[in-house]
């Protein structure tokens, strides 16, 4: 599967595609991408969402593709409020809106297990998603998300590890930024803070919002409790803590988010990481078939399936 846009200063390009053990085994693709637009000119807001189905679990990929398609929804539903709290840089109110309507996802996910006589470790999925603000003047870019895979940002030829630590909320200051030797790393040096974000250009013609919890429900019979923030030994996504970035990007950075079918390999061969930074530290973003060639880049000992989806600044 293949996504590519470009709004104002950025450009994305995002790929799934089948990993070579499921390939094999003739089993379908368990990762699931969606990337959608909510809104018009200057306040749209972009959404790119990737979930991981578990392993041998029955319908895995339908889970993963139900779970993209439940936070993209909730997100649609307070598109002009979170478009409101990117550009006033309003930190605390994005993490906790973001928190429960993922938090209410997997409620979803845990009542359809018991309806269906499943597992709730069976029946969940890890969730990676990139809101991306279409205002040209507007640089920040917001990370959440469960359970495995990668966040990484390509700057000067250098790869950064911005992948949150487990229980980490970032809801004051900077990012905590992880400065590699030229390829990500399970563990970086800590970074001193950093200033906190500024505050973003208004939006066009928009109406003050009336005072309201962040991020109404839109359906309480959807609901479920928020996902613990305290690290769980249980395997269940569900169970893993959320996770929560802002930053401002700088004209000539990469951001890439992926799962954990290239974050691993990413952080474990040095060959791959090389060969991406080379390949994607360009001023233009690459075409879609050469995206999709850089993201399947085979490495040996590593065969699952993968999700990228890599923003490029102008």
């Amino acid at each position: 599967m293949l996504e590519g846009a470009r709004y104002g200063t950025l450009t994305l390009r995002a790929a799934s595609l089948r990993g070579d053990s499921a390939r094999y085994r003739g089993e379908p693709r368990r990762d699931a991408l969606l990337a959608v637009r909510f809104g018009i000119g200057d306040s749209a807001l972009v959404l790119v969402a990737m979930a991981s189905g578990q392993p041998a679990a029955p319908g895995a990929h339908r889970v993963a593709r139900e779970l993209c398609e439940w936070i993209a929804a909730a997100v649609g539903r307070n598109q002009a409020r979170l478009t409101e709290d990117i550009h006033t840089a309003n930190r605390g109110a994005l993490s906790s809106g973001l928190h429960r309507l993922t938090g209410r996802a997997y409620g979803r996910l845990r009542a359809g297990a018991t309806v269906r006589g499943l597992a709730p470790a069976d029946h969940t999925a890890s969730v990676r998603c990139l809101l991306l603000p279409a205002h040209p003047a507007c640089r920040t870019r917001v990370f959440f998300g469960v359970g495995d895979g990668g966040l990484f940002r390509l700057r000067d030829g250098v790869w950064q590890d911005l992948e949150p630590a487990r229980g980490e909320r970032d809801t004051v200051g900077g990012p905590v930024l992880g400065y590699g030797s030229g390829r990500p790393t399970a563990q970086q040096p800590p970074e001193q803070p950093q200033p906190p974000l500024p505050p973003q250009p208004p939006l066009p013609s928009q109406p003050p919002l009336p005072p309201q919890p962040p991020y109404t429900r839109a359906d309480p019979s959807s609901a479920g409790p928020a996902a613990p923030s305290a690290p769980d030994p249980n395997p269940d996504p569900a169970h893993e803590p959320f996770r929560f970035r802002a930053s401002v990007a700088r004209p000539g950075d990469t951001l890439l988010v992926c799962s954990a079918g290239l974050a691993e390999p990413l952080r474990g061969e040095a060959a791959l990481a090389d060969r991406l930074a080379e390949r994607w530290d360009t001023a233009e973003a690459p075409g879609l078939a050469a995206f999709l060639a850089d993201a399947q880049t085979g490495v040996k000992g590593y065969a699952d399936d993968r999700t990228a989806a890599a923003v490029w600044e102008a």
